[in-house]
């Protein structure tokens, strides 16, 4: 079952991308970031309501929580560094770094959580690797936000994402997936509005538009429902599986790109889009 969940993960990750990027084209990310937090805190906690998830958490570890907080700080991190790219940036191109956290969080699987080391998941990094570097090569017509900064912010994205999969892994060993995805949210939740506030952003919040407001919504929405499958996924299967299970995701935001944006794919691109394909499919059966 937790191959299904991972795929569940991948197809709504997929579709977050794009609707997050609809609602900050005029909105600054940190804002949207902020909001979309708040619904997926209120999706999460409301999952732990339903299944009843919140009972029996006495006995709950030290250790437990602080890998929890760990990994939500690891995760508002990533978010915050990823739209603000996402904003910047295409999302052809934001996305495949992003995504590109596998290869990372490969080896930290490896050190922390001891899952081995096979000549597949190698032969699977190369082409992810390649694939990635690909997928960012200028393109023959390139804009102004090209030059920006996003490249940065979309590789502490990718490092932050990594660090978030095996804290998280060590972080709901023992207890309820969803009830550590909930717990993990509230601090993304706090840290989220932090950012606002220290930056001085609160005023903006009043700036968004409506249409944009919606977007910024169901993105929290999707993002909701991804991580309540891949932590469900993630506690019972390898995160060196699970985790490019759930980057696949970049066949879905492509997809969808090109039909919302009009971002074409280059030709080099079209091969990074299938080396990367390949390396994440060659992760999941080895």
């Amino acid at each position: 079952m937790w191959m299904l969940y991972a795929i569940g993960s991948s197809f709504f990750a997929g579709i977050t991308a794009v609707l997050a990027k609809c609602g900050i084209r005029k909105t600054d990310s940190d804002v949207a970031t902020a909001i979309r937090t708040v619904v997926v805190f209120l999706f999460s906690w409301l999952i732990v309501l339903i299944t009843g998830t919140w009972t029996g958490t006495d006995g709950i570890h030290g250790k437990t929580v602080l890998f929890l907080v760990l990994s939500g700080l690891s995760t508002g991190a990533s978010w915050l560094c990823y739209f603000h790219a996402l904003q910047k940036g295409d999302i052809s191109k934001v996305v495949p770094i992003d995504k590109s956290s596998t290869v990372l969080t490969i080896f930290l699987a490896l050190i922390f959580l001891h899952e081995g080391f096979t000549w597949e998941k190698a032969v699977a990094m190369i082409l992810i690797g390649l694939g990635t570097l690909l997928m960012i090569s200028r393109k023959e017509e390139t804009t102004e936000k090209d030059h920006g900064n996003w490249l940065v912010y979309a590789i502490l994205s990718a490092v932050f994402a990594s660090l978030t999969a095996i804290l998280g892994k060590i972080g709901i060993s023992g207890i309820d997936s969803n009830f550590g995805t909930a717990i993990r949210t509230t601090v993304v939740l706090a840290m989220a509005w932090l950012m606002v506030f220290i930056s001085g952003k609160q005023e903006e919040i009043r700036k968004i538009e409506k249409k944009e407001l919606e977007f910024i919504v169901l993105s929290g929405f999707a993002t909701g429902a991804s991580w309540m499958c891949y932590y469900r996924a993630l506690q019972d299967g390898p995160a060196s599986v699970v985790v490019p299970i759930d980057k696949l995701s970049i066949l879905v935001t492509i997809a969808f790109s090109r039909i919302v944006f009009q971002e074409k794919l280059t030709m080099k691109a079209a091969l990074g889009v299938i080396g990367i394909t390949l390396g994440t499919i060659l992760l999941a059966i080895a």
